[in-house]
């Protein structure tokens, strides 16, 4: 298609993969919010849902574990406590990007896709 043009078309097929590898990379990352993976503890006592991405969805304990009338009381603050420690997990991760990439000559508000 580009031939004759030397480099350039090596730089035009160079560009398509990247566009490509980008809209693959999009749909990645919509295909994550959609994937669910279930963790448990306690021999499956406590069981919590996240998306592949790491949103916490659900989170089960059953109530054998303490006064049944605590259950929902109970599963509140440990999603409390989860979506707290993510939300700082983010963050950390937000610090550690941006640092890196200073390091590497990028602004370090640069949004890399990982």
């Amino acid at each position: 298609m580009l031939k004759g043009l030397g480099g350039l078309g090596d730089m035009a097929k160079m560009m398509k993969s990247a566009q490509e590898l980008q809209t693959k990379m999009a749909q990645m990352q919509e295909d994550l919010h959609n994937v669910m993976v279930t963790g448990e503890a306690g021999a499956g006592l406590v069981k919590a849902t996240a998306s592949a991405k790491g949103d916490l969805k659900a989170l089960d304990i059953d109530p054998s574990i303490f006064n049944g009338d605590d259950k929902e009381v109970v599963e509140d603050l440990i999603l409390a406590a989860i979506k707290d420690a993510q939300a700082k997990a983010a963050e950390k991760a937000q610090e550690e990007m941006a640092s890196l990439t200073e390091s590497m000559g990028l602004p370090k508000d640069i949004k890399l896709p990982f």
